[in-house]
């Protein structure tokens, strides 16, 4: 009996050795427990109006939510009871902040310090360097998210409370500012924000949420620092700060002037030029990270979908709220392919050279992630539409892909086929989402081996091209 029980006890010391060594590991976990958790909250007869949640329907939804993505299978504000809202709110700011975070905040509000890799894992997640220390850290997050997100629920109740009751518009206002900036793209009305596309004050204020919560803590913590100076705030900005905020904003531009060649006469026809413009930009915005959509994604021409495929696979930049490959990768694997082509030994921006462990990363988490939307989609297809010609299922491929890479980016953008999936469909989206919120590469390090080889093979060159 004793043989057995010193057996156990070595067993589970392993395992629990073998689960917890390392941050990526734990933000896997914690993540994957926060899903559950939430799922099974959501699948109680109170969560619900009418009958309770399937277990697939409520798995979807909490990692919907959790991942920030926005995809539903159900109608938000019409099947859910408050206590369920509330739920699907509590998850979504979770999500966005982190569980690590929140973990890590209640721990020093108990007085006990953090692991080691749990201060790792913060420094990692929310800032590119160690130099910040974990209170520093979370007092920065904190009164972000407060001050951008309070920003939101003032200015959006100004909008709401001309509709409704004062205590629904204050809901309406903080489940809105919340989802926004966590880019979650949850919203309580049936068709999003159609009903509110010339609005423009409700337009500006979620688009600014949206880029607050998507370029990431980090630059936050900066522009904070930078706008006291009077001067060379530009200057004095690192060169991540300067990628997120160029590559951003160009992509915001790109992809509004995009969309709007492409949907003058279709979409944006009934609307009067000014607003046109509005809703241009704010489908640009939205796509990349939160899945609002002011414009009915279905009616949308099959050129603007693949726009928004492109703008999603890109996503949000490290630190933040989004999903995706990140801008920063992006970026560096522009800057990789330029400087070749310009002649340069190394990839250089704003008179900077990448490390080549930056770039190195950038290269495997692009080919990581397109594996990951392939094999999805291949999947999807045969789940979905097996056995069915193309004649038959014709234009089914290009929603297929549209849904598979929105769950990716954890944007939630939809040609309204999620709630017509299968049920090994909706697990399939389920993990596209949960992998795209940590990252493919995140997941491929957490399930690894820890020990790297100590020994090389001998070099020799390949024909490239």
């Amino acid at each position: 009996m004793t043989l057995f029980i010193g057996l156990c006890d070595k067993v589970f010391t392993r395992l629990r050795t073998s689960l917890f060594q390392s941050p990526e590991r734990i933000a896997v976990l914690g993540f994957a427990s926060l899903i559950l958790i939430g799922s099974f909250l959501l699948m109680l007869p109170g969560a619900t109006r009418h009958e309770s949640l399937k277990f697939v329907d409520a798995l979807f939804t909490s990692t919907s939510a959790s991942c920030v993505t926005g995809l539903t299978v159900v109608d938000t504000g019409e099947t859910f009871s408050l206590f369920g809202q509330i739920v699907i709110f509590a998850l979504i700011q979770a999500g966005g902040l982190g569980i690590m975070f929140l973990s890590t905040f209640f721990l020093m509000l108990a007085g006990r310090r953090p692991s080691l890799v749990r201060r790792v894992l913060l420094r990692d997640t929310f800032t590119s360097a160690g130099e910040m220390t974990l209170p520093s850290i979370l007092r920065d997050v904190i009164l972000f998210t407060l001050a951008i997100e309070g920003i939101g629920v003032l200015i959006m109740l100004m909008c709401f409370i001309w509709q409704m009751e004062l205590s629904d518009a204050i809901y309406m206002a903080a489940f809105h500012s919340v989802s926004a900036f966590c880019n979650a793209g949850f919203s309580l009305f049936s068709d999003s924000f159609v009903g509110y596309q010339t609005n423009w004050v409700l337009n500006i204020v979620i688009i600014f949420l949206i880029f607050c919560g998507g370029i990431g803590f980090l630059v936050l913590h900066e522009l904070r620092k930078k706008v006291y100076l009077k001067n060379r705030i530009w200057s004095r900005l690192s060169l991540h700060s300067k990628i997120v905020l160029s590559a951003s904003l160009l992509l915001i531009i790109v992809g509004s002037i995009l969309i709007i060649g492409m949907e003058w006469n279709n979409t944006l026809k009934p609307l009067s030029i000014p607003d046109r413009f509005l809703a241009c930009l704010f489908q640009s915005v939205t796509a990349r990270t939160a899945g609002f959509n002011t414009l009915p994604i279905e009616l949308l021409s099959n050129e603007t979908l693949f726009v928004l495929i492109l703008l999603m696979v890109i996503g949000a930049s490290p630190g933040s709220c989004g999903g995706g490959i990140k801008t920063t990768t992006m970026a560096a694997i522009t800057f990789l392919v330029s400087s070749r082509v310009l002649g340069h030994q190394r990839p250089q921006v704003f008179k900077r050279t990448i490390s080549d462990e930056s770039t190195s990363k950038a290269v495997s988490v692009a080919l990581i992630s397109i594996v990951v939307v392939i094999i999805a989609t291949m999947v999807l297809l045969m789940t979905e539409l097996g056995g069915i010609s193309h004649d038959v299922s014709r234009g089914k491929f290009l929603e297929i892909l549209f849904e598979v890479v929105s769950a990716f980016g954890t944007v939630g953008l939809s040609t309204g086929i999620t709630s017509q999936l299968s049920i090994w469909g909706k697990l399939i989206i389920t993990f596209v989402m949960f992998a795209g919120r940590l990252g493919p590469l995140l997941i491929v390090i957490a399930l690894s081996r820890r020990k790297a080889a100590q020994y090389y093979y001998a070099e020799e060159g390949i024909m490239i091209g």
